[in-house]
């Protein structure tokens, strides 16, 4: 992607100068959509109390996307910030795994940069742990090589591109076969307005480029991302009263989604047969059961029937050491689409993973 065009260069100092200038903290925020509000495991929180000050302080996520289990892979993060989910990142892969924030605000950068020493002596270990200028359209330009990540992490940051289609095959071009995109954004139940999309503040916020997520699910799919797992949903409140008039009847979702790249012959076996999966219960903090998504938990030993996918995602990707999977004769299909969760919360009102 060239990062020159005027159109695609407007947008992104529109965005630089909004986390760059505009905001100081988070309380400088106009809505929920940039706080996260579903508590993280509390072995993330427990680090993320551990965390320099400064970073805290400049944090704009708007969910949770680090999963547990990561000891020794090497994740990428996509718009970094301050860097709060790779400090915490760094934590959970310990000194054999790596990190690499990629951001495009240098007073995000600093931050992040400065505070990497601090957090170390904290650790008791120099953590592999760097901070990159770059745009998340264009990753291998920002020194990402192909192929190199084992999973890679966002917190509302995708639907602040103007090119999303390019973020999505920038990712999945970076990622191992058998990697993860694990990541929460925000999304709409419908399509917003083109003259929606070109105000400045709700740009900021998150609001103007969120994606529909029928729009969502068909380009990651194309791209080649198996299935979309959703992990949580949660509602996204609107404060502002001007912002709250421009948006209408738009409702606002964060939502973390689990994309899988597995390899060609795995993706793309034509299997319709389901599987039986057993959790081994080896994930630290996860002992007793592990939620693949809000279709899917796994209770320690026990034996479940999976769709062909599920079960291939739990073969084939980063989890296959913790999972025994084997094949079954008995069919299972259990995923639904993003936009009938969506229908799912609207009339039930429930929100993050309580939607089972």
């Amino acid at each position: 992607m060239s990062c020159s065009n005027s159109s695609t260069a407007a947008a992104h100092n529109a965005v630089k100068d909004y986390y760059g200038k505009v905001l100081s903290t988070t309380s400088d925020l106009k809505t929920s959509a940039c706080s996260a509000r579903s508590a993280p495991h509390p072995i993330v929180c427990r680090l993320i109390k551990s965390i320099p000050k400064a970073v805290n302080d400049k944090f704009y996520g708007c969910g949770n996307p680090i999963p547990l289990g990561i000891e020794g892979k090497d994740i990428l993060d996509l718009g970094s910030g301050s860097g709060r989910d790779c400090y915490v990142a760094a934590a959970l892969v310990g000194p054999n795994g790596s990190v690499t924030g990629v951001d495009m605000t240098d007073e995000q950068l600093q931050t992040a940069r400065n505070n990497v020493d601090e957090f170390g002596k904290t650790l008791g270990y120099t953590p592999k742990l760097k901070f990159v200028t770059g745009y998340i359209e264009d990753l291998k330009t920002a020194g990402i090589p192909d192929n190199s990540a084992d999973i890679c992490i966002s917190n509302c940051v995708v639907n602040l591109s103007p090119s999303k289609r390019e973020v999505f095959s920038s990712v999945f071009n970076a990622l191992r076969a058998g990697g993860e995109f694990h990541f929460s954004d925000m999304y709409a139940d419908q399509t917003i307005p083109e003259a929606l999309r070109q105000h400045q503040m709700l740009h900021g916020e998150g609001l103007s480029g969120a994606l529909f997520t029928n729009e969502f699910e068909r380009i990651v799919t194309e791209i080649g991302f198996l299935f979309p797992r959703i992990l949580t949903i949660t509602p996204v409140d609107v404060y502002d009263p001007q912002l709250k008039q421009l948006v209408g009847n738009i409702k606002y979702f964060s939502i973390t989604y689990r994309l899988f790249k597995l390899n060609e012959q795995t993706r793309d076996n034509g299997k319709d047969t389901g599987y039986i999966a057993t959790y081994l219960g080896t994930i630290t903090g996860h002992e007793d059961k592990y939620v693949l998504d809000i279709d899917n938990t796994f209770e320690r030993n026990v034996p479940v029937h999976v769709s062909g996918s599920t079960g291939r995602i739990l073969k084939s990707s980063w989890l296959a050491d913790f999972f025994n999977v084997e094949e079954s004769s008995e069919e299972v299909t259990t995923e639904i689409s993003s936009a009938a969760m969506l229908i799912k919360v609207n009339a039930f009102g429930c929100s993050a993973s309580s939607c089972k």
